[in-house]
């Protein structure tokens, strides 16, 4: 490594420490308002607070040194990546679908540290090729820029990933979700008893749903404004018809139980119709091990016996 590098690699950490320095001047300087405000309010119940309130003291811990340190620095990229990339209501909505609890800006950190993470990687490995062999700092730099961005694309990827498998994992549950609610209002119990009795007795991510309409309604929401609310917010289109069928029903006082049936139902159609769908796309791709393996395998076995029998007799 020449020391033109060594000087720049140097120059670098300098540069990197100085700018931590001064971020973190720059936020000692404004103080949160929390941290104001809590020596005011110390002897209030414990009951409540939030870790951002605590006082921060000598033992603190390695990790929540660390959030302080590099928080700062991480809200900025967030801030950031936000400005660059935008989509703010795209990612709010796939939060949703896939169930996640976080903010869009508690994304876009993630984002960051993925980010963060391929930088490193591409650093490391630019590091190791400068010391085996020559690599110019120009390629170095890009190659690391490039890593930040294939990571934070790569967290956005997987976020679209986990909306998509647990509409598929909804999709799988709804039948049975939706006669369990049949069987249940058939019984004769209203519809808020039923749902209650189905989140109860069931699991997964179509319940986990239910179960916040269940919340909205003890909290004094009308039943059929809380469906509304859950077909508004959903990514399935049956499922949006599910709640809208359900809030129309308990509305104009449709028999309920005969509604359900007749969506589980349709639902039972529309996965066998897609699995015939699917499996009439890839009818190529399911004909490729019987053309490439058993095929030739049954033509071995065929002619073999005949040239070994050839091989005896033909001198």
């Amino acid at each position: 490594m020449s020391p033109a590098m060594w000087g720049g690699v140097l120059g670098a950490s300098a540069a990197l420490g100085l700018l931590l320095v001064v971020a973190r001047v720059q936020v000692i300087r404004r103080p949160h308002l929390a941290l104001r405000v809590l020596p005011y309010v110390r002897d209030l119940p414990q009951v409540g607070r939030t870790p951002s309130l605590e006082v921060a003291s000598a033992s603190m811990s390695p990790a929540s040194a660390a959030v302080r340190i590099f928080g700062p620095f991480l809200w900025a990229a967030a801030d950031g990546v936000e400005r660059v990339l935008g989509g703010a209501t795209s990612v709010r909505r796939r939060l949703e679908r896939a169930g996640i609890d976080k903010s869009v800006h508690d994304f876009r950190i993630e984002q960051v540290t993925w980010g963060l993470a391929g930088f490193s990687l591409c650093a490391a490995w630019s590091l190791f090729r400068a010391l085996t062999a020559s690599i110019g700092p120009v390629v170095a730099v890009l190659l690391c820029l490039a890593g930040f961005a294939v990571g934070v694309v790569l967290r956005e990827n997987w976020l679209s990933s986990q909306a998509a498998a647990r509409e598929r994992q909804i999709v799988v549950e709804f039948p049975t979700v939706a006669e369990l609610l049949a069987l249940a209002v058939a019984a004769g119990e209203s519809p808020v008893s039923a749902l209650d009795r189905v989140v109860r007795r069931s699991g997964g991510e179509l319940s986990v749903e239910l179960g916040r309409v269940l919340a909205d309604i003890r909290t004094g929401q009308p039943v059929a404004l809380a469906f509304d609310g859950m077909a508004a917010s959903t990514g399935l289109p049956l499922v949006a018809r599910f709640a809208r069928g359900i809030s129309v029903a308990i509305e104009r006082g449709t028999p309920l139980a005969d509604v359900l049936h007749a969506q589980a139902a349709d639902v039972r159609e529309a996965g066998r119709r897609a699995l015939i769908e699917s499996a009439a796309r890839r009818e190529v791709l399911m004909m490729v091990p019987v053309v490439f393996l058993v095929l030739p395998i049954t033509v071995l076995f065929a002619f073999f016996p005949g040239v070994v029998g050839l091989s005896l007799v033909v001198p």
